[in-house]
């Protein structure tokens, strides 16, 4: 056998060894591909599921609250002054409930937002890396809590210690929930404010600092005013959380429908009177009974519209660096 025949051999071999390699590579990309469409699948599946779920939630207020509404009059809801949708002689005035929901959520936002945004600003800017590590879990566990042990922990704790000051302050009310709820929210505001605080860039301060300022005025003239569309939507979530708020306010408040906005008295509110009535013997498809998707729909438009306010402000102030 001649050197050229021995070589041309080893040449062909060396072509069908490099085209099986290339069509393994090729079945190898073709089923990287097919898995990959199958993980993006599974995910857009899974991103759907929040998605479908807020359009049925959606559905179903819509179409039971227009059977309310087919029943009474939307403008006796907005504008009659009682709430009495259990009694004989039936009222079903929404600001009542309105008027407690916004009582007690202002109660819990004098709490949350100052506390938590000086925590937040500690956290940021003057913690140590080893205290950081250790409040930061710490606070966040007061989100862990479950809400019903809010609740009497207000009813037993913090109404009596009011009362020492508030002598005829009653059992019920609206201020020690309000309190109590504002310390749950802590968490939410503080963290969410720490973390777009610590996204403002270093260059910030350090520029902050050679000007002569001072660790304080840096953190409350130049890292705040620059995190801001992220505090403010901090805000908006502690906002949105205390609206939303249930047991605290179910046990602790009264559930007695008054329209005041007075903290000191008892109150009831949206998701308070939700729980009620659901947990009720009402027959379903009574008018008492589609009052909760009236109330439950008025809460949803309440919160859609802080979250819009809250895109809003992240819009109007975020800053490009």
């Amino acid at each position: 056998m001649s050197a050229s025949t021995t070589s041309g051999r080893i040449v062909i071999a060396e072509r069908l060894t490099g085209a099986a390699r290339l069509a393994e590579l090729v079945k190898i990309k073709a089923a990287r591909k097919r898995k990959d469409r199958v993980i993006e699948f599974v995910l857009l599946m899974a991103a759907c599921v929040s998605v479908f779920t807020t359009l049925a939630i959606v559905y179903i207020l819509l179409k039971e609250s227009l059977v309310f509404f087919s029943n009474v009059p939307f403008w006796a809801f907005l504008t009659d002054t009682q709430w009495t949708p259990l009694f004989d002689d039936a009222h079903f005035g929404i600001v009542v409930l309105l008027s407690g929901t916004l009582s007690s959520s202002l109660v819990a936002l004098c709490i949350a937002i100052p506390l938590g945004t000086i925590i937040a600003i500690y956290l940021s800017e003057f913690a140590e890396h080893r205290m950081r590590e250790v409040l930061k879990p710490v606070l966040e566990l007061l989100s862990g809590v479950p809400t019903i042990i809010y609740g009497f922990f207000a009813l037993l704790v913090i109404t009596p210690l009011l009362q020492n000051i508030y002598p005829g302050l009653p059992t019920f009310n609206v201020l020690s929930a309000g309190i109590v709820m504002g310390v749950m929210i802590i968490p939410y505001v503080s963290s969410l404010s720490e973390d777009a605080m610590r996204a403002v860039p270093m260059s910030l301060r350090e520029g902050s600092y050679a000007m002569g300022a001072t660790r304080f005025q840096t953190a409350t003239r130049v890292v705040v005013p620059a995190a801001f569309s992220g505090i403010a939507s901090a805000y908006i979530l502690g906002i949105s959380r205390a609206v939303g708020e249930t047991m605290i306010l179910a046990v602790a408040a009264g559930m007695q429908p008054n329209l005041t906005l007075n903290p000191l008295e008892p109150a009831a509110t949206i998701t308070s009177f939700i729980v009620q009535v659901a947990l009720g013997d009402l027959p379903h498809g009574s008018v008492g009974y589609q009052t909760i998707f009236a109330a439950g729909l008025t809460l949803l438009l309440i919160t859609l519209m802080f979250n819009l306010l809250g895109h809003w402000l992240r819009r109007k102030y975020r800053e490009a660096y």
